[in-house]
């Protein structure tokens, strides 16, 4: 979730505490089926919390769902950010973003299966990783980097592939899922219009290593 100021006393704690595991609970749902049908009770049940609590922090089912995707975006974007610290390259930025994101299908699963199920809605979200991608379009069209003429449209085919290769690498966990992410960032490459040797050179080259 967003950096904020920790609660200041203990009541605000607990209702922190509560709302946080609606949303942990609304995430586990979302991942392992991205079906909001289940009833309030089962959401307050999974979530240890009395069914009363529910609508003291949210005012339906989908605003709790909403607000769990988000929350899920919001960990995957930070995820990103630690890797790419440091990096300015936007062709590397894109490269190592769309590799990152298949890695985080065994180290972050819960994440990917919820952008699997929800995330074709949020490819030109202001939250996770689409706003930094988008900047990251911007800054390599700008300076000529890459060819496109409309980043926003670029975010459109990145984030649409991105999200058909976690699909890949989620359905098909025999696939050389490395191989397919390494080919994924060349083909994206080659799209904003970096040349084949280079865009192949740039998506084969080591990942940033987690501190």
């Amino acid at each position: 979730m967003p950096t904020s100021a920790p609660p200041s006393n203990r009541f605000e704690r607990r209702r922190a505490a509560t709302r946080q595991a609606l949303i942990r609970a609304a995430r586990q749902i979302l991942a392992e089926s991205g079906d909001t049908g289940a009833s309030i009770q089962a959401i307050a049940d999974r979530a240890d919390v009395g069914f009363g609590s529910f609508y003291n922090h949210f005012e339906s089912k989908t605003a709790l769902f909403d607000a769990a995707v988000l929350d899920a975006l919001d960990e995957y974007g930070r995820a990103i950010d630690e890797r790419l610290e440091g990096i300015d390259d936007p062709a590397e930025r894109v490269a190592f973003g769309v590799r990152l994101s298949a890695g985080m299908a065994e180290t972050h699963p819960e994440i990917m299966r919820i952008l699997c199920h929800r995330g074709l809605g949020h490819i030109h979200s202001d939250r996770g990783l689409s706003p930094r991608a988008l900047g990251d379009l911007k800054t390599g069209a700008a300076s000529g980097r890459f060819t496109v003429t409309d980043p926003e449209i670029a975010l459109s085919a990145l984030g649409g592939s991105l999200l058909a290769l976690l699909d890949l690498r989620l359905t098909r966990p025999d696939a050389d899922s490395d191989a397919a992410a390494r080919g994924m960032a060349e083909l994206v490459l080659r799209m904003l219009g970096v040349p084949l040797d280079e865009a192949r050179e740039i998506a084969e080259r080591p990942l940033p290593a987690s501190d």
